[in-house]
């Protein structure tokens, strides 16, 4: 399974975190008393769940060790965190509050499981998830098709990421559950630094392919697709643009 780094996520922290915010600010619950984060990554902005709720409990779950040792900084008396994969969760009752920020695209299975979230919800309780939707985009077509190459492919096989459905298809899905809220947004991160769209795809998309090479290949793979990376995302004077799209989907149950 490959390995997260937190410290190489973090690099774009701030960026990164505008969709969590965003998907946050559209669950209206009052006084939830357990609101769980499901692919809590390093911890910080699910901390900031424990702020937004004041007298909730908040539990933050991922599945890599890496992610959830970072996260201990910042539990506290109400914020916990534990490693845990989210296919397997089971709460000890129903919970008020599921977020799942940027984490589902890593469950092939997961159109199928959010129907088990939402009956994990308290009666009116929220499920709220984001999800990237930037799989045709040349950073990730760029990618596959350099992993493809034969001088990749015996190590690379395997290792796509299988693209997520649209705001609509999820919103369809769903409806049958209770109240859907669906959008999709594009923001464009303005970057800045050396090949700074591989290395915001180092720390999330690409890290599958990247970690399933053995050196040398890992390093004539890296030089290839930074070069590629560079003319398809082109410095400007003002940094380079990484246009990604994302799309939020938020249900209240009855």
């Amino acid at each position: 399974m490959p390995v997260w780094n937190p410290s190489v996520y973090l690099q774009f922290a701030d960026q990164r975190s505008r969709p969590f915010f965003d998907l946050v600010g559209r669950v209206d619950a009052d006084r939830p008393r357990t609101v769980v984060d499901l692919g809590c990554g390093p911890g910080q902005l699910t901390a900031s769940l424990a702020e937004r709720w004041p007298s909730a409990t908040v539990i933050g779950l991922d599945s890599s060790p890496e992610m959830i040792e970072q996260a201990q900084a910042y539990a506290s008396d109400r914020v916990s965190f534990a490693v845990a994969d989210l296919r397997d969760w089971q709460p000890d009752g129903p919970v008020d509050v599921i977020i799942s920020n940027a984490t589902l695209q890593w469950i092939p299975e997961h159109r199928d499981l959010l129907p088990i979230l939402i009956d994990r919800l308290s009666d009116g309780g929220w499920l709220a998830f984001q999800v990237p939707g930037n799989f045709d985009q040349p950073s990730h077509v760029l990618l596959y098709e350099l992993a493809r190459d034969p001088r990749f492919a015996r190590w690379t096989e395997g290792t796509a990421l299988r693209p997520v459905i649209g705001a609509a298809e999820y919103l369809d899905d769903l409806a049958r559950f209770g109240q859907v809220d669906a959008w999709e947004t594009t923001y464009l991160h303005l970057l800045e630094g050396p090949d700074p769209v591989f290395r915001w795809i180092s720390g999330t998309g690409a890290r599958p392919v990247l970690q399933a090479l053995p050196e040398p290949q890992r390093t004539e793979f890296v030089a290839e697709y930074q070069a590629l990376l560079r003319e398809a995302y082109p410095a400007r004077e003002h940094g380079t643009v990484l246009p990604f799209r994302r799309i939020f989907v938020v249900v209240r149950k009855p």
